[in-house]
């Protein structure tokens, strides 16, 4: 149900849920991006909802001057003509479709206008996102992850990388993009000599991390083509090691792509192996945590018995989970820290 002066969703969440469940056709998920100049975006914005509207697409982009950042659902029997679509404003545009599939991933369609498609708090004058890094396919990847002379960085938030990550990454961690850019940055100070890998989900924030890092001195610079989503299926269709272990965070309601069977985290309550996110139960917290099919089933998918009781008594938390009570929760990162 579509109000034709704002376009947006106006269903609750039960109605988009018993509408998803009653669709007699599967969904393939999908993301994509470009940096190329949008002008008109309001218009632009209204024209795209509309198109996708009618192929029952749903997802979450962002829309900026910069270009677009995109993760959405297209039914399989539209899948062709969101290609056409797509291909119709960005051609030849690479489409990075999910690694696990059938799953549902987005309840209702929301396309937004931003200042960045990526948040990262740079300034114009940061970076030249045409003077990126060189792209690596999965096979050169692999090749450079063993080169003496190279170090490899995890683009992604600690909740990501925590789930999985490449061997022997440098995994910062921090929350956001934003703070993460300086951090390696500075991580790197002393290694502007090297290769330098980054990797991300999809590509994304490597074509702008590539860019800044480029611009403050690093001059051989490589990112990973397609990200990790397409470097798992080239590694399957081309039979190649994988060098990618445990689960690839997403960000819909999969929360997580399986790319090989390690789990390398554990469950913030218990300690036990598991890589499975949850948000707490209780919506003043709604903290993202890694919590185990016991630990579920004991604090009936709170974080703590504090939110259970909070909950239940109907009070609001006396912290703010964002700050003391989440760094309570939450271990420090226990990943590799590079070689």
């Amino acid at each position: 149900m579509l109000n034709s002066n704002v376009l947006h969703n106006k269903l609750d969440r039960k109605h988009l849920e018993d509408r998803l469940a009653h669709e007699p056709f599967q969904r393939r998920t999908v993301s994509f991006y470009c940096y190329r100049r949008i002008d008109h975006l309001k218009g632009f914005r209204d024209d795209l909802f509309t198109s996708l509207e009618a192929l029952q697409v749903l997802g979450r982009i962002y829309l900026a001057k910069e270009g677009i950042n995109a993760q959405i659902s297209v039914p399989v029997p539209f899948q062709e003509d969101l290609v056409r679509l797509v291909h119709s404003h960005w051609p030849g545009l690479d489409l990075k479709w999910a690694v696990e599939e059938p799953q549902r991933s987005f309840l209702k369609l929301v396309i937004k206008i931003r200042e960045k498609i990526v948040a990262d708090g740079l300034r114009d004058d940061e970076y030249d996102v045409e003077n990126c890094g060189v792209h690596l396919d999965a096979h050169t990847f692999n090749e450079y992850l063993d080169h003496p002379d190279s170090v490899v960085v995890d683009m992604r938030n600690f909740y990501e990388s925590e789930v999985g990550h490449f061997e022997g990454a440098i995994c910062p961690d921090v929350e956001t993009f934003r703070e993460q850019l300086p951090v390696v940055k500075e991580l790197l100070q002393d290694q502007k000599d090297k290769k330098v890998l980054l990797y991300c989900t999809g590509g994304i924030r490597c074509e702008k991390a590539s860019a800044y890092l480029r611009h403050h001195g690093f001059s051989d610079v490589y990112q990973l083509k397609g990200g990790i989503i397409d470097y798992a299926h080239q590694v399957q269709e081309k039979g190649l090691p994988c060098r990618f272990k445990g689960k690839n965070f997403v960000f819909d309601d999969r929360m997580g792509e399986r790319i090989t069977e390690d789990v390398i985290a554990q469950c913030h309550q218990c300690g036990e192996p598991c890589d499975h996110h949850t948000n707490c139960r209780f919506d003043p917290c709604h903290l993202l945590f890694i919590q185990c099919d016991s630990c579920q089933e004991r604090f009936e998918g709170y974080c703590s018995e504090d939110c259970r009781e909070f909950d239940e008594k109907g009070e609001p938390p006396p912290w703010r989970c964002s700050g003391e009570f989440r760094s309570r929760i939450r271990p420090k990162l226990k990943v590799s820290k590079g070689r």
